[in-house]
């Protein structure tokens, strides 16, 4: 019988899966082995990866430091940033017509919660396409946790009048909640628009996060000729190595970002959905955000 793949030829394999948009078949002719081969050492590399590094990886580090980068950019008391990104996959077997965007294409999500330098802090992913990022999030492990106040420390600021505990950031397709901030929609005058712009200004890094992912990861820029069951691994697998690059800092070329762009235009992010549905609690912190940003009373 022939000799079994090395540890090092099945990384390297997947490693050449993950960084192109090569099909198996390609990918086994780089490396000698044949198509099936190949596949079964891609899956056993990412299956290694999510579960030895993912929970020590990608995972909440020093509370203070972070809201202390996020204060820098201009939020106070912000210990996060959420957003979703849709991730282009072949049509699955089952149930197809619950991946499929509003852009027509098939198509899993993932979510991903980031600190102020960009590194995955928690990630959700396997959701169909029709989802909304809200139900998504509420939904997960991580909502209860933050709902229950014991996934940050009970640390509190007094903006104006209100208790500011520590918040993430959100998209208008988020519910507004003490501890998560969205943007004001609809009509805006000067001051909305200014805590706005604080917001998007730091809520602009897990954007910036997922260009880097699929810059250095490409398989994730076309449809991923995985199972279902796969997908999300594999996506989990390249969001660990991400976090592995930012930390090591591993190189990266802003060529790459501009070229992966080109790559997605066939496959368009959808328009954020917005939704109303909001706190009396939170819409006073958010208002008291907002004329302490103007009168400049706000900590940042």
């Amino acid at each position: 019988m022939r000799a079994a793949l090395t540890v090092e030829k099945r990384v390297a394999i997947a490693l050449w899966k993950f960084a192109t948009r090569d099909c198996y078949r390609s990918v086994g002719n780089q490396f000698g082995v044949d198509k099936s081969t190949g596949g079964t050492a891609v899956i056993q590399v990412a299956k290694a990866i999510t579960n030895l590094l993912l929970a020590r990886v990608a995972t909440l580090g020093n509370v203070q430091v972070i809201v202390d980068g996020f204060a820098a950019m201009g939020f106070p008391n912000c210990g996060e940033a959420i957003d979703g990104t849709h991730i282009p996959i072949l049509a699955p077997d089952h149930l197809a017509n619950q991946y499929v965007n509003r852009k027509r294409y098939f198509l899993m999500v993932l979510q991903a919660l980031v600190d102020h330098k960009g590194r995955f802090i928690d990630i959700n992913v396997g959701w169909p396409g029709k989802v909304h990022d809200a139900r998504l999030f509420r939904n997960s492990g991580l909502f209860e946790q933050l709902q229950e106040g014991t996934y940050f420390p009970d640390q509190k600021i007094t903006v104006g009048d209100v208790e500011l505990p520590i918040v993430i950031l959100g998209d208008p397709a988020y519910p507004l909640l003490p501890w998560l901030m969205k943007p004001y929609t609809g009509s805006l005058d000067s001051s909305k628009e200014r805590l706005n712009y604080r917001l998007s200004k730091c809520r602009m890094v897990v954007e910036c996060v997922f260009g880097r992912l699929k810059a250095r990861w490409r398989c994730l820029l076309t449809r991923l000729d995985l199972s279902t069951t796969n997908i999300p691994i594999v996506i989990a697998a390249c969001c660990v190595l991400l976090n592995i690059c930012e930390s090591k800092g591993e190189k990266f070329v802003v060529g790459w970002e501009v070229e992966a762009n080109c790559l997605a235009s066939d496959f368009e992010q959808p328009d954020t959905r917005a939704i109303r549905r909001a706190q009396v609690g939170a819409l006073r912190i958010r208002e008291a955000l907002k004329t302490s940003f103007m009168t400049g009373q706000a900590t940042v």
